[in-house]
């Protein structure tokens, strides 16, 4: 893939000095009608669209970028605020963090007024912002670059990272199906995170490969919160036959579960398997300590703000998870509780 144009480019196609592409960019009253244009025709010839480097360079007022997230999870959001930070601190530019409701109607208006109000030079976007399509309607009508952590699907403008949600389930299904599993329970997530439909998937590709019928009596829809994860347990735990384990789409919601089982003398994980997903500094704070995926949230974050910084070409990149061991799971002792 070839790299996109940056402001040195514009200046040598148009002939002017990098320091008059600045001013173009920023309407800078005093440049003559003839030098605009030059300056504009060869933007569109190039098709560049100003990175987070070149608005700096240029003179923005604003040195500084926003995360824009919608998730439950403190755990979750300290680690991709985390990652975002360190990659500013190394580039003296600032990190405004925002949250918002993808559900509320005026979402896009509320984004678009945020960019008005702040002048930030781009935007990293968190799930389950990013595949929301009134943010992202309004971030291509600013022509503002912003970068996608963990979306559902490339988008042919921007950037994005993400991990193998479908595979890390795959793999944690296929783990307790291992030690001897055969009826998982499933916490999925909320329906407005893609994240959420292939984590399922994944799980039910595991079961489906061993031939072990998918049952849809034994998942629930979660929010990604340990409220809802205590749920999902009250309701997996009164089945007339209960799960042996149960796979939980985040470490909240398992935090859930174990707070739940631990409430009704449940001897875990003997008489109980729980999983998670994230690998939260919750995760080992739990009891028993919490086998889980680990999602590499921080580099996820660390590696969006690197790409949006740099912003030379858009790319599409995967970050690796793993599988963590610790003493929440053991082969079932028998089916039932």
């Amino acid at each position: 893939m070839s790299e996109r144009a940056n402001i040195r480019d514009v200046a040598a196609m148009a002939g002017v000095a990098v320091k008059t592409v600045s001013r173009v960019l920023n309407g800078h009253p005093y440049v003559s009608a003839d030098t605009r244009a030059r300056v504009e025709e060869a933007m569109q010839k190039l098709d560049f669209r100003p990175s987070v480097a070149a608005r700096i360079l240029s003179g923005s007022k604003s040195n500084q970028i926003a995360l824009i997230y919608d998730n439950h999870s403190p755990f979750y959001m300290f680690q991709i605020q985390t990652g975002c930070w360190e990659q500013c601190k190394q580039h003296n530019i600032r990190l405004l963090a925002q949250p918002v409701d993808v559900t509320d109607p005026t979402v896009g208006e509320q984004v678009r007024g945020l960019v008005t109000e702040t002048h930030v030079d781009g935007i990293i976007l968190s799930s389950p912002v990013t595949d929301c399509e009134p943010v992202l309607r309004a971030l291509e009508a600013l022509d503002l670059p912003f970068v996608r952590i963990s979306p559902g699907t490339n988008h042919a403008l921007t950037s994005s990272v993400f991990m193998d949600d479908t595979q890390a389930a795959d793999d944690m299904t296929t783990y307790l199906i291992n030690q001897g599993h055969r009826r998982i329970g499933f916490i999925k997530g909320h329906q407005s995170h893609m994240a959420s439909e292939d984590r399922l998937f994944g799980y039910r590709r595991a079961l489906d490969r061993v031939g072990i019928q998918f049952e849809p009596s034994l998942v629930f829809e979660g929010e990604f919160d340990f409220d809802s994860g205590v749920r999902a347990a009250q309701y997996l735990l009164d089945l007339p036959e209960v799960p042996t384990a149960i796979f939980a789409s985040n470490d909240d919601m398992a935090a859930g579960v174990l707070a739940e089982a631990h409430g009704r003398g449940i001897e875990m994980p003997a008489q109980l398997s729980v999983t998670g997903f994230d690998d939260t500094t919750l995760a080992r704070t739990v009891w028993p300590p919490l086998t889980t995926i680990h999602q590499p949230m921080a580099e996820l974050a660390q590696t969006a703000t690197e790409i949006l910084i740099a912003g030379n070409e858009i790319t599409h990149r995967r970050l690796p998870h793993s599988l963590i061991e610790r003493a929440s799971v053991a082969p079932p002792l028998r089916k039932t509780i």
